[in-house]
């Protein structure tokens, strides 16, 4: 009954996505990318010597979570050949350049027939699945062909199916996994309680250790630090419409400050939303094309751009990070934890385990609205020693977490995953 179900959601799921394609533009994306794929694959003649290494990604903050461990795998192994699929368009178009990988595809939507014909054309020595993402016709097909599958930065809840009456397919899809890197102990007790324990190993979070290379590798944006000059910085990332409205008092009322937004979408419309929400704003691409000596009058600069705002986060005295004012929850906070900054977001971050350990060790501070936003703000400002203790305990636990990467590539190369 369960399998008949899954067939029928798939049948669903597909079926919405291609209305969705008539008025979305990401959803069309998607369609059209996924168009042919399996002649694209075959077209691209993947190697028939090597061995492939096949990473999918949900979108790209999996990918960032990845990402690490691809890097350090072609550092250990030079002759692989990477293959990383995205499920979603965002991913799959703001990474489709990436050039650590051989080849990139979106994932062709869940099927026996879809997942056959794509593990028959990657045909992979060993397979990466990043933190989420469970599709059953895909696991089978590793399964049935006994193609080890790990599963990376692995974070379990009690309110996921796996763990519910309903379930049984859930957990089906979970013995297909080789071996579980999880990301916290509480991951560790939950596959416990399904008999799934001696191959599960608490490693964290990967995109630890992505971060701090960011960090560490950090390249000046020369007309940011322009814009910036000696003025006080709060720069808000991946922000959505309920984290701007939080903003918009202090901005009138702080021109002395300097802001730096970069919202979690960046599509024409948005953006003009935004400059309606905001009425002296300045847009990135404006800034990049006014004349050098064009004084900037202006204290609220939008990012109309993707790929830049794990930088931006270097120019802040003050982070915030956006989604904790919506149900998904909010966004990378280690991102702006590893330059040293305190981090501020909303309520919504019970889910993510470094959101709770980032407020737990001092540096990160959850707010439930603009009046509170406005409160800490002003306590920061005034007490400049507190905010320095927040900054460095908020790069202390970025540091404390890292090595996952390390730990995962010590098991592959351990139990010989990736030789012949």
């Amino acid at each position: 009954m369960a399998k008949l179900f899954y067939e029928l959601f798939l049948a669903l799921y597909a079926m919405a996505f291609r209305v969705a394609a008539l008025f979305n533009t990401k959803a069309r994306l998607g369609l059209q990318g996924r168009k042919n794929i399996f002649s694209t694959i075959r077209a691209n003649q993947l190697p028939s010597t090597q061995q492939v290494v096949w990473m999918h990604c949900s979108s790209v903050g999996e990918f960032e979570q990845g990402r690490p461990l691809v890097e350090s795998l072609k550092k250990s192994y030079p002759s692989i050949f990477i293959v990383i699929t995205f499920f979603s368009a965002s991913g799959y178009e703001a990474m489709k350049n990436y050039k650590g990988a051989d080849q990139i595809y979106y994932l062709p939507f869940d099927g026996a027939a879809n997942a056959k014909k794509m593990v028959d054309a990657i045909n992979p020595s060993l397979v990466l699945w990043i933190k989420y993402e469970f599709w059953d016709h895909y696991l089978h097909e590793f399964n049935q062909r006994k193609i080890p599958v790990l599963l990376i930065s692995g974070i379990f809840r009690n309110a996921q199916p796996f763990f519910k009456w309903y379930g049984s397919l859930w957990r089906e899809m979970l013995s297909s996994i080789t071996y579980f890197f999880v990301q916290n102990e509480n991951s560790l007790q939950l596959l416990s309680s399904l008999a799934i324990n001696e191959k599960v190993l608490i490693t964290g979070d990967t995109r630890f250790d992505r971060v701090i290379e960011i960090a560490e590798k950090f390249e000046p944006i020369s007309i940011i630090e322009k814009y910036c000059e000696n003025n006080r910085v709060i720069v808000a990332g991946s922000t959505w419409e309920e984290d701007e409205t939080e903003f918009i008092h202090y901005v009138k009322a702080n021109p002395q400050i300097k802001f730096i937004i970069a919202p979690h979408e960046t599509d024409i419309g948005n953006i003009q939303q935004m400059k309606k929400r905001f009425s002296n704003a300045l847009l990135y691409t404006d800034l990049i094309n006014a004349p050098v000596d064009k004084n900037i009058s202006t204290n609220l600069l939008i990012i109309d751009n993707v790929g830049m705002l794990s930088r931006l986060y270097h120019y802040a005295d003050i982070t915030y990070v956006g989604g904790g004012f919506g149900a998904d929850g909010v966004h990378n906070v280690i991102e702006a934890a590893v330059f040293g900054k305190p981090v501020i977001f909303g309520p919504e971050y019970k889910k993510y385990a470094e959101a709770i350990g980032l407020v737990e060790s001092g540096g990160g501070i959850s707010i439930e609205n603009a009046l509170e936003l406005e409160s800490v703000l002003k306590l920061l400002w005034e007490r400049e020693d507190e905010a320095k203790a927040k900054g460095i305990a908020s790069k202390q636990f970025v540091y404390a977490n890292a090595g996952a990467s390390k730990k995962i590539i010590q098991f592959i190369q351990e139990n010989r995953l990736l030789t012949n």
